[in-house]
């Protein structure tokens, strides 16, 4: 059973930075496409950003230039890096992983980005 803990949101005003972790069990972790989402109150989810195992990352339009995910197979843990954040970039967070058809989900974690 693959269980995603995030950490790392919180408060921060506009133009700050936030990290966020997520830190995931089992052993499938090194072949896994890891992502970031996020959902804010009455939109749909949407991805964030996603680092496939060969590293190879892929992002929202609207995070280009200032989000940036990485990944530590040692750890097994994908981070989000948010620089810049604006207004618009508050929401639940949540973490993704998918591998062989299976996919799995964080709890999420709560941004809010204040003016």
């Amino acid at each position: 059973q693959v269980q995603l803990v995030e950490s790392g949101g919180g408060l921060v005003q506009a133009g700050g930075s936030l990290r966020l972790s997520c830190a995931a069990s089992g052993s499938a972790f090194s072949i896994s496409l890891m992502g970031w989402y996020r959902q804010a109150p009455g939109k749909q989810r949407e991805l964030v950003a996603d680092i496939n195992r060969g590293g190879r990352t892929n992002y929202a339009d609207s995070v280009k230039g200032r989000f940036t995910i990485s990944r530590d197979n040692a750890k097994n843990t994908v981070y989000l890096q948010m620089n810049s954040l604006k207004l618009e970039d508050t929401a639940v967070y949540y973490c993704n992983q998918a591998f062989l058809g299976y996919v799995y989900w964080g709890q999420g974690t709560q941004v809010n980005v204040s003016s």
